[in-house]
């Protein structure tokens, strides 16, 4: 998918973060809703997505995650286009569920 000649694509963010601490537990919930006010949606537990328009907007996504991660834990960021992010399966039990489908407006930032 492309708008105005530009690749969209995804923002993967999967972390493994403590909570055997109060503090760590403030850091978890601290990082986790960053990523929600940043247009971030719950793929499964501890991974977070992101549809963003091109790569340049990628990359500041990217940068925020970056900028705001936790003192403690692993972060991985994984970014992948439509095609890719398309490819992928999902399953409930036994039952092949579809892919989220990309956002169809365009963004502004």
């Amino acid at each position: 998918m492309t708008f105005g000649g530009m690749n969209t694509m995804w923002i993967i963010v999967m972390f493994d973060l403590p909570t055997d601490t109060k503090r760590a537990r403030q850091e978890y919930t601290r990082f986790r809703k960053e990523l929600l006010e940043d247009g971030y949606t719950m793929m499964q537990y501890s991974v977070y997505m992101r549809h963003c328009a091109s790569e340049e907007n990628a990359q500041m996504h990217t940068a925020r995650v970056r900028a705001s991660l936790p003192p403690d834990g692993e972060v991985r960021i994984v970014k992948i286009t439509d095609k890719q992010f398309e490819k992928i399966e999902v399953f409930y039990g036994k039952k092949r569920r579809p892919v989220e489908p990309a956002p169809m407006q365009l963004e502004f930032f």
